[in-house]
């Protein structure tokens, strides 16, 4: 259990064990969370800074708000996911939901356009790397499984997919920034083309 960023070219970087963490005592509600996020994101402008120090929030409210461990609605057997929305307020730039992913669910290779965090909260998910070459080419620049407990923060530019792996539903706590939905596209990687989301 740890945190990860995953940088501008698209490799995974370690960040701080989760043991190493001192989280401070009482209460932490999700009303208190969003108001110092807010905070956080006006006085920390560089977006990797802002990340790492988001880190040890979301694990302090995780933690102390047990009730969102369980703020999720079961995957619809369809598309194979769901999204349980708990906080998007026009004209907010935060989205914050709950995921869940049934197992042996893929996602098409995408980006965000927008910072984001997710941290899980149950099952396997193994993240897929991409990064897109100066010719338009996608090369995959890694993998890794992420478990419960373990925290990943991505850039706007990060590109990924993401399998649903083991026999547990995949569980996340996410958090995104706004939206450029004009550079928000998935990839198909044996074409090479990019369209919009």
């Amino acid at each position: 259990m740890r945190d990860w960023h995953i940088n501008s070219v698209g490799s995974l970087e370690p960040g701080q064990d989760a043991d190493d963490f001192d989280l401070p005592d009482g209460d932490y509600r999700l009303y208190r969370f969003l108001t110092e996020l807010e905070d956080l994101q006006t006085e920390v402008t560089n977006e990797t800074a802002f990340l790492k120090q988001l880190c040890p929030m979301v694990r302090r409210l995780l933690t102390r708000s047990f009730w969102l461990q369980g703020a999720f609605k079961e995957p619809n057997p369809d598309t194979g996911w769901s999204v349980e929305m708990l906080y998007d307020e026009p004209d907010f730039p935060l989205t914050v939901q709950m995921v869940a992913w049934q197992p042996g669910t893929v996602s098409p290779i995408h980006n965000h356009a927008a910072w984001g965090l997710v941290a899980f909260v149950d099952g396997l998910e193994k993240n897929i790397f991409w990064q897109e070459q100066v010719d338009g080419h996608l090369a995959k620049v890694g993998e890794h499984i992420f478990e419960a407990g373990d925290i990943v923060t991505f850039l706007p530019e990060s590109i990924h997919h993401i399998e649903a792996t083991g026999k547990d539903t995949v569980i996340s706590f996410n958090i995104y920034g706004k939206t450029d939905y004009q550079k928000r596209f998935k990839f198909d990687p044996k074409t090479h083309q990019k369209t919009l989301f």
